[in-house]
Parts: C-alpha cells; structure tokens; sequence
C-alpha cells in the first residue's frame, strides 16, 4: 500500500470491502434466510457487486498494479463455484421432432392499472403469446378479463383469489390437462400451482411458483424515500417467507413421481437460497441453453433473473431465449424442450 497514493489507497479500500461482500455473498445460497436474514438482503446485489468487481479489475489493470489480483480472485471464485453472471456461449437452438416449447412471464394483470402508457399493451401481451405459440404456457399476475382472449390455448388451469379484483396464476396447455391443483401459501396472495399434462405415452407434472414479493420500486428514486431500516427489515421477512413458501413446495413436490418441469417468478436471483433449494438437481433452462445476462426483471442500473424455468434430467434442454418486450415489470422467457428416448 506504501507505493500507492492517498486517492488509489481509498480506491482499494473500497474495493477491498465490495470484494469481501461479494465473498460474503456466494455463501448465501447454503444459509437459511429464517436464520441468517441479515446477510441474505446481500442476495438482491450480487450482479452488481459482481459489476463493480470487473470495473476495479479493469481499473488495476489498466494502473499496472497488482491489486487486480483481489478483484480477480473473487470473480473467478465465483465463476468456477456458480458459473457467470453473463453468457458468453451462443444460445442453443437444436431441431428435434419432439421439441416444445415452455413459456413463463409474469403479466402484472395485464397492465390493468395502466403502469405502462397505453391501451393496448395488454394486446400486445397475447399477440407475443399468440406469435411465439408456446406449447405450455405458465403466467404470475394473472387476471382474467373478457378482452383478455387466450382460447387458442385448449386447456388451461387458474387459481385466482381476491374481491373486487381477482388475480393469481394459470397454467395453459396445448396438451391435455388430466390434474391440477393449489399449493395454498398461508397469509399472503402468493402461491404455487401445478398441472398434469399428457404428452403422447408420457404424463408431465407441470409448476408454477410464484414466491413472495419484496414490492421493491424499480425506480431507484422511490427506493431513496423510503426509511432504510424499515426497507431492511421488509427485505428479511420476505426471505423468511420465501424460504417457508418453498418448504411447503418441496413437501408437495417429493409426492410427484412424473417428469417434471418447474416455472416461476422467484422474486429472488439465481444466488440465493430458494433458488438453490428448489433447483436441486433440475436443469436450469438458461444456463443449458441461454445467453447474455438473461434478465427477467426491468431495474433500471443493473441486470436481474428472478423469472426460471427448471427441467428435470429426462427432458434435453434444445434451447431458451429471454425477451426485450417491455409490456410488464418482467421480460418473458421460453424454453424448448424435448424427452429423452
């Protein structure tokens, strides 16, 4: 530190402790929120603690100094223990005879409370549907109204809740729906569904999860009005309860026998502990076959994915492809798959 002057001492000092919380944060996955709340907020960063690590690499590097080895020590760390925030490889995109395609996107009630300017941007909603034709299709923020028109689909199953405005999750299929049924989350509108689907001599167990939502603003000026604390605090109890809502999903899950694939809106990335927890030994759609940052959820300073889609080992993972269509505080995703033979 002796050769460095007062201003790059300050800079590592900095980037000392961003490297220490990026550290802190590739624990996360392994410690329970309900015990460990504090440390799980880290969760929410790590993109751009990760950011910020190549931005002081770069920085030291460009210096001719060494302390580029701290930054690259961490991300490197990181990157050989839970794979890249970006993508480099190109997406897949494998022909197979028995290809379908999975759809997941949380809709925000198709715009009902006009958040994007706009009438018809819930038309634009089902036109992507309708031209992307997704074999099996799973929705969050689900709210069905008459100008709302997804009967090109055959089969559908919907679980709504509330008074005045009814909202929840549904499952559309092209392939015959033969069970279905609600994973109740207690004390909240969250909650997790599930449909059988009959795909030629193969039954496959289909969930839609839709875990806790922390109601973050994804304008950074409506997070500095609000009081840190309580911010804080608000972050903690919704890792709890994730963590409790994906306790009662994997009790309901170790029940099902059939091939199975996993949808949702997380409302958590792919460094935390839900994510781990309900992934297991699934597939990640996005790391098989994806690129880029993969992001689901629109903030403004730094990529998030909070929206997965999770196959089991008997399907092959052919492709999967995030959207840049800005009709909801989330991008849809699809993946396609095909059963191994």
């Amino acid at each position: 530190m002796s050769k460095l002057s007062f201003t790059n001492k300050i800079v590592y000092f900095l980037n000392t402790v961003v490297a220490v919380l990026l550290l802190l944060s590739y624990i996360l996955p392994f410690l329970p929120p309900k015990t460990f709340s504090i440390l799980a907020v880290l969760n929410l960063g790590v993109s751009f603690l990760i950011i910020l690590n190549v931005v002081f690499f770069i920085y030291w590097l460009i210096k001719f100094k060494r302390k580029f080895m701290l930054s690259l020590t961490v991300l490197l760390i990181g990157y050989f223990g839970f794979g890249s925030l970006y993508k480099f490889s190109s997406a897949k995109n494998i022909e197979d005879s028995g290809n379908f395609k999975v759809m997941n996107y949380n809709v925000r009630l198709f715009n009902l409370y006009e958040w994007l300017p706009g009438t018809d941007v819930d038309a634009k909603i089902i036109d992507l549907i309708k031209t992307e034709s997704p074999d099996i299709l799973s929705l969050q923020e689900y709210h069905s109204r008459e100008d709302v028109n997804l009967s090109f689909f055959k089969y559908k199953y919907e679980k709504l809740s509330g008074k005045k405005i009814k909202s929840g999750q549904a499952i559309y299929s092209q392939f015959p729906i033969i069970n279905s049924g609600s994973i109740e989350f207690p004390n909240t509108s969250n909650n997790a569904i599930y449909a059988d689907v009959v795909k030629g001599n193969d039954t496959i167990r289909v969930y839609n999860i839709h875990l806790e939502s922390m109601r973050i603003n994804t304008q950074v000026e409506s997070l500095k009005k609000e009081n840190s604390e309580r911010l804080f605090n608000r972050i903690s109890n919704t890792f709890k309860m994730q963590q409790f809502q994906t306790e009662l999903f994997l009790m309901h899950k170790k029940q099902c026998d059939y091939k199975m694939i996993i949808c949702g809106d997380f409302n958590n990335t792919a460094f935390s502990y839900v994510y781990k927890t309900i992934k297991g030994d699934l597939n990640d759609t996005f790391i098989q076959a994806g690129s880029g940052f993969g992001r689901t959820y629109h903030f403004k300073f730094f990529p998030i994915r909070i929206d997965f889609i999770f196959a089991d080992q008997a399907f092959n993972v052919n492709g999967f492809k995030t959207y840049d269509n800005y009709y909801s505080d989330h991008y849809p995703i699809t993946t396609t798959l095909s059963l191994k033979k």
